[in-house]
């Protein structure tokens, strides 16, 4: 029996409940390829999904693995399996619902997979396939962002926000920020037009914008009260302290009035890949990392995640 090490948990929790351990790896199914990991990255679900917030959906039973997200090479390839060939590198996103990608293989379909940009080295690549997919959804395909346009992005420089940063840039969109103290010339540098203090501005401060992106969750009412008429809001998260009644005050926004919320959660796939490689290409994004992490280590790294005030991404190098 073939094994391999992968980080697990036994029981809803803190970052300390993770773990690395040895387990079976994985053998590809029909239409499954086998990648070996070299890099996995932190995200945002990855620490919602650890501590139990959705423990409705993601049930009770254990042990379960963590990560969304990974750069490795493709092994094999099941039956039927298509598209792309041994040896080819590649990044990637795990099946909706499943996670694992901290692991030193996964199976994946290869619609979830696509070639990633030759530049990059593995750690560099699995810093964007989550977040880069988030970029690309929330301001191209869902914000319809144009050039001229003005541009607000919450949590500027975390994952999410400093590819939106990169990205709204190249539209030729007016970009502002709102950042921590410590990363507003960060923001600066990803090529925002300005760069705010969050704890320092009001939203009666700002306004107005046509395409406001939301990693942050609170005072969403407050914030879309900032979009101009036909403006379009974006929120990854509900607000932390009342998920409940932030989730409704979406829903409904997003039926009613001009001015509205949406809500959402990105899946990579191959078609979004491949365009967020051609991004790379063109220099319009690059991967931002905070920090790279051991396997063993996985436990400090969403613990880092969680204190906030990062640039970019927590990677896990797995080879």
């Amino acid at each position: 029996m073939t094994t391999m090490r992968a980080a697990q948990y036994d029981a809803y929790g803190d970052p300390e409940v993770l773990y690395e351990t040895v387990i079976r790896a994985p053998t590809p199914r029909p239409g499954e390829v086998l990648v070996k990991v070299h890099a996995a990255s932190v995200n945002g679900i990855d620490l919602i999904v650890r501590a139990g917030v959705l423990r409705m959906v993601t049930g009770q039973s254990f042990p379960k693995g963590t990560g969304l997200d990974f750069a490795g090479d493709i092994m094999s390839l099941g039956h039927e399996a298509s598209g792309l060939r041994v040896g080819d590198k590649v990044w990637g996103a795990m099946p909706h619902g499943n996670y694992g990608s901290a692991a030193e293989y996964v199976c994946v379909r290869p619609e979830q997979l696509s070639l990633f940009p030759p530049n990059l080295s593995y750690v560099e690549a699995a810093a964007l396939p989550a977040v880069g997919a988030t970029a690309i959804i929330a301001l191209r395909d869902i914000g319809r962002l144009e050039n001229g346009q003005k541009l607000l992005v919450r949590g500027a420089s975390g994952g999410v926000g400093s590819v939106a940063i990169q990205l709204g840039r190249a539209v030729g969109a007016h970009v502002t920020g709102l950042a921590s103290t410590g990363n507003l010339e960060f923001v600066m540098q990803l090529g925002a037009h300005a760069a705010l203090d969050y704890a320092k501005t009001r939203p009666a401060d700002l306004g107005p914008f046509d395409v406001i992106l939301d990693t942050v969750g609170s005072h969403a009412a407050d914030y879309r009260k900032l979009l101009t008429r036909q403006g379009r809001m974006m929120s990854l998260c509900p607000d932390p302290q009342r998920p409940v009644r932030s989730m409704l005050y979406m829903v409904l926004s997003a039926i009613h009035g001009r001015r509205r919320v949406r809500f959402f959660s990105a899946k990579p796939q191959r078609t979004l890949l491949e365009d967020l490689a051609t991004y790379v290409d063109q220099g319009a994004i690059r991967p931002i990392i905070n920090e790279v992490f051991a396997l063993q280590d996985i436990a400090q790294a969403h613990r880092a995640m969680e204190r906030g005030g990062r640039r970019g991404k927590q990677i896990i190098r797995i080879a």
